[in-house]
């Protein structure tokens, strides 16, 4: 059993600052992810976390950098595709997002740090000029890379900005919509025929996997299209 003295008596330095960062707010969210509980956590004071990070603000640029690394390391492990025709570049592209995403399965917390800090490292860097690489060997003008980026958007981390989910739980949402159902006609129609269960969804009533699959395809789909025009 690891005491609190064998803790301490391991040495403190910023990778296992971060690794231990990454590990609460797995497990308890981000928002549990303070000095004090990393503190308490590791077994020192809180001051001594400061010869390491630069406060809650470096916490967390410093495990989104983690989960970044760990992200690279995932689309790394597919290996380099063999692109024996310009085609090649879809599944590549395709097979290296999609790999991002398990990571941020894992991380679920990952994208919202992502988004308000704005965390951008060399790991991220990598990930996206590998894509890049994989577009223009498929034809791709710059012109059309720098399209595609904005097209993908957060995709090429793994995760999509989604519209948001409506406060409170099922009974609650479909209590409120049952109320409006009048005005929007529409929506409610397609809820009725779209509808399945999916408890960890972003929306409630959506399959985020199969959502994020579709829309990668979509995009990815008009991009050889217009490759293919030019």
């Amino acid at each position: 059993m690891t005491s609190t003295a064998t803790r301490r008596r391991t040495p403190l330095s910023r990778e296992r600052v971060l690794r231990r960062a990454v590990e609460v707010a797995d497990q308890h969210g981000v928002e549990a992810l303070t000095m004090r509980r990393l503190a308490e956590e590791l077994g020192v004071e809180a001051m001594s976390l400061y010869h390491h990070v630069r406060g809650k603000g470096g916490i967390l640029d410093g495990a989104v950098e983690v989960v970044l690394d760990e992200m690279l390391d995932a689309v790394l492990a597919l290996g380099e595709p063999d692109l024996p025709e310009p085609r090649a570049w879809q599944p590549a592209v395709r097979a290296r997002l999609l790999a991002a995403r398990t990571v941020m399965l894992r991380h679920p917390w990952a994208p919202q740090v992502m988004e308000a800090r704005n965390v951008m490292t060399l790991s991220a860097a990598r990930h996206v000029d590998g894509v890049v690489a994989l577009m223009r060997a498929g034809g791709f003008t710059w012109d059309l890379v720098h399209h595609a980026l904005h097209a993908l958007g957060s995709r090429i981390h793994g995760f999509t900005q989604e519209l948001g989910e409506p406060e409170g739980g099922d009974e609650e949402t479909a209590g409120m919509l049952a109320q409006i159902a009048p005005q929007i006609p529409n929506l409610v129609a397609m809820l009725s025929e779209v509808a399945h269960d999916d408890p960890g969804s972003t929306l409630g009533w959506c399959d985020d996997q199969t959502e994020f699959e579709f829309g990668l395809d979509l995009v990815l789909d008009g991009l050889e299209r217009l490759a293919r025009r030019g």
